[in-house]
């Protein structure tokens, strides 16, 4: 009667363990995507990748088990306490199922190769599922800041500007869109380096008005643009999908097709007649307020609002403004932008 060689035995068992190792690993990826990040074309991916491995888990290697046995089976490292957050979690899933599979591409080679070479398959997918699943939940992070941004701060050109945003942003601001018409491109980027990564540091939104390949340059969370700057699908192409995207609107039909297209957020104006565009006409009280009601996008009213007149803006029903000259041309910044919130709450 033909006796098992030991080693087969062992790497039966080897195999086993990974392929269980594997296949736990991407179905917690899988039900945080579904849950988690309501990823429909992610949740279809895993499960296949899952399911493929699951046919080819044959009961010679369910036999080789041996739980009892195995002297790794109730170990555990002091890091895995640490994996609270729901990323940290799918990141060490991502890792364990990577790692489970090359053990099984490694071992398999010789006495499986089918199963090898579809681990090492499975491997490289999982690699671009985690960068798709990290972008998808950096957007989710990016959205929960901008549902929760009352004002958006409008910079200008000042030489203070820097330190004038830096005040806003302690006073409490949470999202700054970068708008600069007179310094050159160098300048520019240099600025809004500088700009970006002090919104990080107070877990801000850093926009970019018209200029993608800025936003780009220095790694924006979003860019906004106008009626007829980019088309929000070519946007998403060169940006990337995780970005913010915000439009410019000035009518309700406008309203009506940003929010049919898909655009993040969007901006309502001017409401009143503006320092920072004195030629365009203002849409009035009664156009935001019936935008207010028929808009499910963040929506932005913009255009010389100040704290003389928000109570006007608030009356409509709208809730969120964007803001220029009261608070980059106010004495005490701080104090202008904490004003503005309160009444914002």
């Amino acid at each position: 009667m033909p006796v098992t060689p030991k080693h087969a035995q062992h790497v039966a068992q080897l195999i086993d363990a990974n392929l269980d190792r594997a296949r736990e690993g991407i179905r917690v990826i899988e039900d945080w995507c579904r849950f988690g990040l309501k990823r429909k074309d992610l949740v279809v991916t895993l499960k296949n990748l899952r399911q493929e491995l699951g046919a080819n888990h044959k009961d010679a290697y369910k036999h080789a088990r041996s739980t009892h046995s195995d002297p790794g089976a109730e170990l555990s490292h002091p890091f895995q306490q640490n994996r609270i957050a729901p990323l940290k979690v799918v990141c060490a899933n991502c890792a364990r199922a990577q790692e489970a599979l090359r053990v099984i591409e490694e071992f398999s080679r010789g006495s499986n190769n089918q199963l090898s070479v579809i681990s090492s398959k499975i491997r490289y997918e999982l690699y671009s599922v985690e960068q798709e699943i990290l972008k998808a939940s950096n957007n989710s992070r990016l959205k929960d800041i901008l549902h929760n941004s009352k004002l958006c701060l409008v910079t200008d050109s000042q030489p203070t500007l820097i330190n004038t945003v830096n005040c806003a942003l302690k006073a409490g601001i949470t999202m700054v869109q970068y708008r600069s018409k007179e310094k050159t491109d160098i300048e520019k980027i240099a600025q809004a380096k500088e700009l970006a990564a002090m919104c990080k540091k107070y877990n801000s939104l850093f926009i970019v008005n018209d200029r993608i390949d800025l936003a780009i340059a220095v790694d924006a969370d979003g860019v906004h643009l106008g009626q007829e700057d980019f088309p929000l699908d070519d946007a998403k192409k060169v940006l990337g999908e995780e970005k913010i995207l915000g439009v410019s609107t000035h009518s309700i039909e406008q309203v009506q097709q940003a929010e049919s297209e898909g655009w993040d957020y969007i901006g309502i104006g001017p409401i009143f007649k503006s320092k920072s565009k004195p030629n365009a006409k203002p849409i009035g009280l009664n156009i935001l307020g019936e935008v207010s009601k028929s808009t499910h996008l963040p929506c932005f009213a913009i255009g010389g609002i100040s704290e003389r007149n928000i109570a006007e803006i608030l009356a409509t029903g709208a809730n969120r403004i964007a803001i220029i000259n009261a608070i980059m041309g106010a004495e005490d910044v701080a104090d202008a932008s904490r004003n503005l919130l309160n009444q914002l709450k």
